[in-house]
């Protein structure tokens, strides 16, 4: 199930949120969603009845604050989440060592980390690029640029398709 909430408005976020949990997708990039709203969305990752399984808060005034207040989500073992996308929420070095850490108490789910259009600062680029090589991470996929690129575990590698018709 996909849900779409970015014609609600947010500040009954807490009050609906029993409607994200029965679903895989959540997408609420470009909603005006701030840290406020990051509250709510950490009890979603947190319940234990939770289904989400991709979350998109891309271009949001979250701020450092706002992913801080994620944490206990992302952190909690019921926490089941695969995907976060946070490309263009004005995280920064703080920001990516909350991150960081939450990884680091829950790291056995999350896959793909989308950070694009940042600002990750050195040690932030350090911190969560540590993660795609720590074996207790599940992490594969990290982007941390505004070009697009992506930062992939060691041995995976793009690659072209060709298909005949």
């Amino acid at each position: 199930h996909v849900f779409t909430i970015c014609e609600y408005d947010f500040l009954i976020l807490d009050k609906i949120h029993l409607l994200f949990l029965n679903s895989n997708l959540l997408r609420l990039d470009i909603c005006n969603l701030s840290e406020r709203s990051c509250e709510a969305l950490a009890s979603v990752l947190s319940s234990q009845s939770s289904s989400l399984r991709e979350l998109d808060l891309s271009n949001n005034d979250l701020q450092d604050s706002g992913v801080k207040l994620l944490f206990p989500g992302l952190r909690n073992t019921n926490c089941r989440l695969k995907t976060l996308r946070l490309s263009g929420c004005l995280v920064t070095e703080e920001g990516c060592a909350s991150l960081a850490s939450a990884l680091s108490s829950n790291p056995s789910y999350l896959r793909e980390l989308d950070l694009s259009y940042n600002h990750p600062g050195d040690s932030g680029v350090k911190l969560l690029s540590a993660g795609l090589k720590d074996p207790q991470w599940r992490l594969d996929t990290l982007n941390l640029d505004h070009t697009g690129e992506h930062r992939l575990k060691f041995g995976l590698r793009k690659c072209k398709y060709v298909f005949d018709l």
